[in-house]
C-alpha cells in the first residue's frame, strides 16, 4: 500500500498538480490525496483508474492496485473504516451482536468494551468510549449521511446493562430513529428467514460513489473493496431489510419492550 501511494506522489508531481488541485479534480479532500500518498489509506480500484485518466499514466495505477497483496488491499485496522465513515455518503449497517457503535449510549459502549477479551484496563476504555461517542456526531451534521440499520431483536433483549440503563438504551435507539437520514429495522426473532447468519457487516457508499464493504470478527477487520464480494454483501443486505420489520413496527416493538404499549 506504501508502494503505491509513492507512486500517486510521483505520477502527481510530475503531471504538474498540487495535491489540493488533484483533490478537486478528482472531488475528495487534499486529506484524502495525503492519506493515499503516505500510504495510509487504500487506493481502491476505481480511485485508481480515475487518477489513471487524470495523471495520464496508463493504466499504471491501477494495475499495482490490482497486483498488490490482499493484506495490502484490504488493510486489517479499524482506522481505515473510520476514515470513511466520517466522509461517506450512505452506510447500510447490518449487526446480530450488540447495537451499531453509532447508536449506543454512553453505558452500553462502556459495557461492551468492559466486556473485551483481552481485557482493557480502566483508562483504555474511558478512551475507546469517548472516541466510539465521537464518531456519533456524523448523525448531527447538517447534511448527515443516509444509514440504514437492521439489527437482530436478541441484540435488543441482551442484558449489557442493569435496568434502568438498559430502558435508557432502548429509548436512545427510538430517539436515534427519528433523526434525519436514518432507518431502523428489526429483524424478529420469530421471522423464518435470515440473510445475515454469517454475522455482522457495514456497506459504504463513499462522495465519489465508490463502494466498499466492513465487517469484523474475532480476530480482525476487513475492509472489502472487490467488486465481486461488495456485491454479495449488498444482496445479502437487501434480503435483510426484506426480512425485517418495518421502520414503523420496528418502533412499535422497542415500546413493547420498553412497557410503553
Amino acid at each position: 500500500m506504501k508502494l503505491v501511494g509513492e507512486l500517486v506522489g510521483v505520477f502527481r508531481v510530475a503531471a504538474g498538480p498540487t495535491q489540493a488541485q488533484l483533490a478537486e479534480r478528482v472531488g475528495h479532500q487534499v486529506e484524502t490525496i495525503a492519506s493515499i500518498e503516505q500510504g495510509r489509506r487504500a487506493l481502491l480500484p476505481d480511485r485508481a483508474h480515475r487518477l489513471d485518466e487524470l495523471l495520464e499514466t496508463k493504466g499504471a495505477l491501477e494495475t499495482a492496485v490490482g497486483n498488490m497483496p490482499e493484506v495490502d488491499l484490504i488493510p486489517a485496522w479499524v482506522e481505515e473504516y473510520l476514515d470513511l465513515e466520517r466522509e461517506d455518503l450512505a452506510l447500510s449497517w447490518y449487526d446480530n451482536q450488540v447495537l451499531p457503535g453509532l447508536l449506543q449510549t454512553e453505558p452500553y459502549a462502556r459495557a461492551v468494551f468492559r466486556n473485551r477479551i483481552p481485557v482493557f484496563a480502566e483508562d483504555e476504555i474511558a478512551i475507546q468510549t469517548t472516541g466510539r461517542l465521537k464518531r456519533q456526531e456524523i448523525l448531527h451534521r447538517a447534511t448527515p449521511p443516509t444509514i440504514s440499520f437492521v439489527v437482530w431483536e436478541p441484540v435488543l433483549m441482551l442484558q449489557l446493562l442493569g435496568g434502568e440503563e438498559h430502558a435508557e438504551q432502548l429509548r436512545h435507539l427510538r430517539a436515534c430513529a427519528a433523526l434525519p437520514g436514518i432507518c431502523l429495522q428489526i429483524l424478529p426473532l420469530n421471522s423464518r428467514t435470515h440473510a445475515g447468519l454469517n454475522g455482522p457487516f457495514i456497506l459504504l457508499e463513499s462522495p465519489d460513489y465508490q463502494h466498499v464493504a466492513y465487517s469484523e470478527t474475532q480476530r480482525g477487520s476487513l475492509l472489502v473493496s472487490d467488486p465481486d464480494e461488495v456485491s454479495i454483501l449488498a444482496r445479502k443486505y437487501a434480503m435483510l431489510r426484506a426480512q425485517a420489520l418495518s421502520p414503523e413496527d420496528t418502533v412499535g416493538l422497542s415500546d413493547r419492550l420498553l412497557g410503553e404499549q
